[in-house]
């Protein structure tokens, strides 16, 4: 299995996509403050607008850090010569799948 996947290119995905998640985290910190209740500051609707942007950033930054998880659990499968096979029954995850998301851990079958 390992001669068909190309796990050098899957550790430059991952850690490409690793990056990538992380700098948005980061660069997203500010929406995810608490939201001003001072109604003379901040007018009801507005208020309620913040409180609606927060929850979807929160809620947002909650995806990014599971796939933050994906893509570890991966690198700790390539570390220990798992990587390639299915989490749930143990055959080999096609190339094709593994190439469209490299923190794949499932086949295709158990996916469904």
């Amino acid at each position: 299995m390992a001669g068909e996947i190309d796990v050098k290119g899957a550790k430059k995905r991952l850690t490409d996509k690793r990056d990538e998640l992380e700098a948005i985290v980061e660069a997203s910190r500010d929406s995810r403050k608490p939201v001003e209740l001072d109604q003379s500051r901040v007018g009801r609707l507005s208020r309620m607008d913040a409180l609606q942007d927060q929850a979807m950033a929160l809620e947002t930054k909650r995806r990014r850090e599971i796939e933050l998880r994906r893509i570890q659990a991966a690198f700790e499968r390539i570390k220990s010569g798992d990587y390639g096979y299915c989490l749930t029954c143990g055959e080999e995850i096609q190339p094709k799948r593994l190439e469209f998301d490299p923190a794949t851990p499932v086949c295709i079958d158990c996916a469904r």
